[in-house]
């Protein structure tokens, strides 16, 4: 594409240069340029983009994009006041809308985004809508899908992947929404169709500083679209932060709940180890649910997966029978068969509300038998406040506690420890083990067929980040091989 055609509708910017070069291609890493490629140099709390312009012309970029005119550069220059913004519109423009030939469903909130995401991608294609995804596990573009760096990425990837779905022939995206991404404006000009709230809760308070900060960089979502009943925006009528969330959003609002009035709600909900039924109501429509995922917190999402299928038409009683077919996302609430039959679960669950659910809906299904045994820890480098939280909710819910590392990164793993032990009121009732691995075969070992195992914070996730290195590590393989290993020890007595 010509510079000219890729910056007509982009004002407050200047050009030093030829306007009718061809560009290659969109960049903001020197490392990634290729040949005609056009280099946007960011400021950022970390390096300044500037600096790597150098290494970009070397590697063959032909135009960047920059805050401060530089004459001794030998390339085409945009300067712009508002990089991070031109570089959302260049990326618009260079792939052409590429949200406009999409169905777009944007899920952003605490918990919950990506078993909602796979939820709704999962109903979309039962309803013949090929759906791409954009989330914390994976990017799925028809039959390609890559492992995720980040759960939203930079604005000019985001731009790409879209255009890439578009190409594969897929008719929808479902796209999770960090607030890092709504912040950072990685989501920019990305005309999404439904917008989605899970809920709000105590996290990434290391970077927002403040719930309130928090809450308004979510809010970014639903402000973003635009008036009309053509765009919706579906909120969760429980969390108490559903009403700011609301405040001038112009779009059409559907709201979902259990305990709260809503448009869409649940009743007589029961469930076991093997799955969840629940009736919904929805005007004067009323059908009977059954998934295999358990927990109210998943009826709620479930909620938020069927007002998504109701804005494309569906009926309740066809949502029911594509609800019915669903299987977890990975690593949420995941049961990891094991050749000790022991009730053994993975849950992604690395904030203190989220641990907390999954440890009521756990403790629900043992109906007083066994006992239910917490393996998790807290990922270093990441907001301080929530580590004895997590101790209190495990506490609280758990018969025995393992405590062992997470992610440490370049924090010292004892010192993180030490700051989740602070928030237990019984010494007793915890353990210590900061190696991951011996965490998880110390609770097969204390576990019997009747109790229930939880291992929570990684979830998905196959590698386990130190300060200067990183190894493969991926609880659900961990745990299965050490059952499988026990087993055959017992086999041998």
């Amino acid at each position: 594409m010509r510079l000219k055609q890729l910056i007509k509708d982009i004002s407050n910017i200047s050009v030093k240069g030829s306007k009718d070069i061809e560009i290659s291609g969109i960049t903001s890493n020197s490392k990634m340029v290729s040949p005609g490629n056009l280099f946007v140099a960011k400021r950022g709390q970390v390096s300044d983009g500037n600096q790597y312009i150098p290494e970009a012309i070397k590697a063959g970029a032909t135009c960047v994009l920059t805050d401060i005119y530089d004459p001794s550069l030998q390339l085409v220059q945009i300067i712009s006041p508002d990089v991070i913004g031109t570089e959302a519109t260049l990326a618009r423009n260079y792939y052409q809308s590429a949200s406009e030939d999409l169905f777009m469903v944007g899920v952003t909130g605490t918990s919950g985004k990506t078993t909602t995401s796979y939820a709704i991608k999962h109903i979309l294609e039962c309803a013949k809508m090929r759906s791409g995804l954009v989330g914390t596990i994976e990017y799925v573009m028809g039959d390609v899908r890559y492992p995720a760096t980040r759960t939203t990425p930079d604005v000019v990837a985001n731009h790409k992947m879209l255009r890439e779905m578009v190409r594969a022939g897929m008719d929808a995206c479902v796209m999770e929404v960090t607030s890092h991404a709504l912040e950072q404006r990685r989501a920019q000009h990305i005309e999404f169709d439904v917008a989605c709230f899970t809920n709000l809760t105590h996290e990434h308070l290391d970077y927002h500083v403040s719930m309130e900060s928090y809450c308004k960089a979510k809010q970014k979502l639903f402000l973003d679209l635009k008036n009309g009943t053509e765009k919706v925006a579906i909120f969760n009528s429980d969390c108490p932060w559903s009403e700011r969330m609301k405040e001038g959003c112009r779009a059409k609002i559907i709201t979902y709940g259990i305990e709260k009035k809503a448009d869409i709600t649940a009743s007589d909900i029961s469930f076991n180890a093997k799955g969840t039924t629940f009736e919904v109501h929805y005007e004067n429509q009323r059908a009977r649910f059954s998934w295999p995922l358990i927990g109210r917190f998943n009826v709620s999402n479930a909620l938020c997966v069927i007002a998504v299928g109701l804005t494309r038409g569906l009926t309740l009683e066809e949502l029911s029978g594509y609800m019915h077919t669903f299987q977890t996302a990975p690593g949420r609430l995941e049961r990891v068969e094991n050749s000790l039959k022991l009730n053994l679960y993975v849950d992604y669950a690395h904030k203190a509300d989220a641990l907390r659910n999954v440890l009521i809906t756990l403790r629900e299904c043992m109906k007083g038998h066994g006992k239910l045994i917490t393996v998790f820890g807290c990922g270093g480098d990441r907001d301080k406040e929530k580590r004895p939280m997590m101790a209190c909710a495990a506490e609280e819910l758990s018969d025995v506690v393992i405590v062992t590392s997470d992610n440490p990164r370049s924090e010292d793993p004892q010192l993180i420890a030490k700051e989740i032990c602070s928030g237990f009121t019984s010494p007793e009732r915890h353990l210590i083990e900061l190696d991951r691995k011996k965490a998880i075969e110390l609770a097969v070992d204390l576990a019997t067929p009747d109790d229930i195992i939880v291992i929570a914070g990684k979830g998905h996730e196959v590698k386990q980040y130190f300060n200067n290195y990183t190894i493969d590590f991926d609880d659900r393989l961990i745990a299965k091989e050490y059952c499988l290993i026990k087993s055959s020890q017992e086999s041998l007595v």
